[in-house]
């Protein structure tokens, strides 16, 4: 599963590291580092946006119909909810909303391993 992961360098550039991955879950996490941080030391709201999207590509991905070519994020939005501090363990979870067969509609909850919500992410992938 690290070879899709390595197949999408940004992904590598968070530290992301797939736990699980099926065509109903896909987990991934990553430890919040300085480098990936706003003032007071929190996760930046990109980084917790990039971690969403490359966790619902991965899911995207593994369910693509057998003549797709790809998959491409259409659109997404996130509810930043609470902060993550340097040398948090973040736990991003992403779950089917819809899968179809041009369109697939993911829910990624970023959280810390006690289960508190840092954000919340629905994004639509386009079936290439």
């Amino acid at each position: 599963m690290q070879a899709i992961v390595a197949s999408m360098p940004f992904a590598g550039q968070i530290g992301l590291r797939v736990i699980e991955a099926t065509k109903h879950q896909v987990i991934g996490e990553v430890t919040v580092q300085a480098d990936k941080c706003t003032s007071g030391n929190i996760a930046h709201g990109g980084f917790l946006m990039t971690l969403a999207d490359c966790v619902g590509a991965v899911a995207a991905f593994l369910n693509l119909p057998d003549d797709a070519r790809g998959t491409t994020t259409t659109e997404s939005k996130t509810n930043l909810i609470a902060a993550a501090p340097v040398g948090t363990v973040l736990r991003a979870t992403a779950l089917p909303i819809s899968v179809g067969r041009r369109l697939q509609v993911w829910q990624t909850r970023v959280e810390t391993p006690e289960g508190k919500l840092i954000s919340l992410t629905t994004q639509t992938q386009l079936n290439l």
